[in-house]
């Protein structure tokens, strides 16, 4: 009976003209909220995957989504007459001791806000930083992910991103390889010139424009160096790198033209000739005579 009694009491107090109000207060808070959330978070994707790029709409859609579901419930705290004050007070405390306990990772959640408004690189860009060069896998709040070209997985902290330089080597169409090519002293620069540039419009990757450049560079040790420098697609820079090379050295065969090595000449004094060297057959090998 007192079972009962006590039911009905609950029940009076819940059907109350009061706690009604509160309640309907609490669902117009959730069908306006829930859909106009679903909405901007759709829309905020899709609008920063059609500027930036895809994962650039789903942290925007994340960020929105979060924030939406903390100020709802703040709302409906507000309306079920939950006092928000001790609540504050104690997520000060915790805040502070949270804060010194977590600048690192605070640290990189600012550096990551920055590196998604300047955006330096993207998912899928190829990065060299600190040695390290990978593809760009994910650009997160605390990290970014690389996947280098040993299929090795490296996690770079966004603060020191911040702080170190970053090379983006796909942030343009088309780059530039640079050969450097030595030849004998004795060889004919022009000539060496024109052999090197058909080498240029023949190569399957080469781009005409911009056009192949040659450049002397120096007088070498044992050498003349020069530098071709040819462009290429991004894509196929790698390709040229590995045929471009091979085809100037057949070029230099078939036209005779030398890559020399290093080597050395002796003098004993300032009036004496180098010394001579003659190659000899096996059969005739033998020591010179000491009379």
């Amino acid at each position: 009976m007192a079972l009962l009694q006590e039911s009905l009491l609950n029940l009076d107090t819940l059907t109350s003209e009061e706690t009604l109000e509160m309640m309907l207060k609490v669902a117009l808070v959730l069908a306006i909220a829930v859909p106009l959330l679903w909405i901007l978070r759709g829309w905020a994707r899709r609008f920063f995957t059609r500027k930036y790029s895809s994962h650039y709409g789903m942290l925007a859609g994340k960020m929105i989504f979060y924030t939406g579901i903390i100020i709802i419930v703040i709302t409906i705290m507000g309306q079920l007459g939950i006092s928000l004050t001790p609540l504050l007070g104690a997520a000060g405390i915790v805040g502070v001791a949270l804060g010194f306990a977590s600048q690192t990772s605070v640290s990189n959640i600012i550096s990551g806000l920055f590196l998604i408004a300047e955006q330096p690189f993207k998912v899928d860009d190829i990065i060299t930083i600190n040695n390290t060069t990978g593809i760009v896998m994910s650009i997160d709040v605390l990290s970014v992910k690389l996947r280098t070209f040993d299929n090795q997985f490296v996690r770079i902290p966004n603060e020191a991103i911040i702080k170190t330089e970053v090379t983006n080597v796909t942030r343009f169409p088309i780059r530039r390889f640079n050969a450097k090519i030595s030849v004998a002293y004795k060889e004919d620069i022009g000539r060496v010139r024109e052999v090197l540039m058909k080498v240029a419009e023949k190569n399957a990757y080469a781009l005409a424009e911009p056009k192949p450049l040659i450049i002397f560079e120096a007088f070498g040790a044992s050498s003349i160096d020069l530098l071709f420098l040819v462009w290429a697609t991004v894509d196929d820079r790698v390709l040229l790198k590995n045929t471009i090379q091979e085809e100037v050295k057949e070029a230099f065969d078939r036209e005779g033209i030398e890559i020399p090595f290093p080597h050395v000449s002796l003098y004993a004094g300032a009036a004496t000739d180098p010394m001579p060297i003659r190659m000899v057959e096996d059969g005739d090998a033998s020591p010179p005579s000491t009379d």
